[in-house]
């Protein structure tokens, strides 16, 4: 299984729409997908005053510390986090061992509201990664170097 998935514009925005979709019906400030090497792959909501590189990157190395946490207590991984704070709060899960799901919310929502509406989407989510992972092990990702030819080739070194 590898770490790196192939991202398709197809599926990035199905990723992009559900991220929509929970957003708004958990009522959340923010919702990122990130993938564990700390890179954003979506994001919908208030994100233009976050700064998205460095959270994203901040909770994916959250995320392997927590892991480390777990293995120590010999638990495969936590599935969700949570962290409450004065006016955010974080609600933190891994989906399909892929990915990270982070919702910010406040009062205007609910940890139980949040966690309801995170179920659903990470159904969601796993169902267009299993595509993704199909798609990539398929192979079928265009190279950009399928339609240079071996005369493309010998042309470039023989001005």
């Amino acid at each position: 299984m590898s770490n790196q998935l192939v991202m398709y514009e197809e599926e990035l925005q199905q990723i992009s729409a559900i991220c929509d979709v929970l957003q708004r019906d958990s009522n959340a400030k923010a919702v990122l997908v990130i993938d564990k090497n700390g890179q954003a792959i979506a994001q919908s909501g208030e994100v233009e005053h976050l700064d998205v590189t460095s959270l994203s990157s901040l909770t994916a190395g959250n995320v392997a510390a927590t892991g480390g946490i777990a293995s120590l207590l010999a638990e495969k991984e936590f599935a969700g986090q949570f962290h409450e704070g004065e006016k955010t709060n974080v609600h933190i899960s891994i989906v399909g061992a892929r990915v990270i799901l982070l919702v910010l919310f406040d009062e205007r929502s609910s940890l139980g509201l949040v966690r309801l509406r995170v179920r659903k989407a990470a159904a969601e989510l796993t169902h267009v990664l299993e595509v993704l992972v199909k798609k990539s092990e398929a192979g079928n990702q265009p190279s950009v170097f399928a339609e240079i030819t071996d005369d493309d080739i010998d042309n470039l070194f023989n001005d």
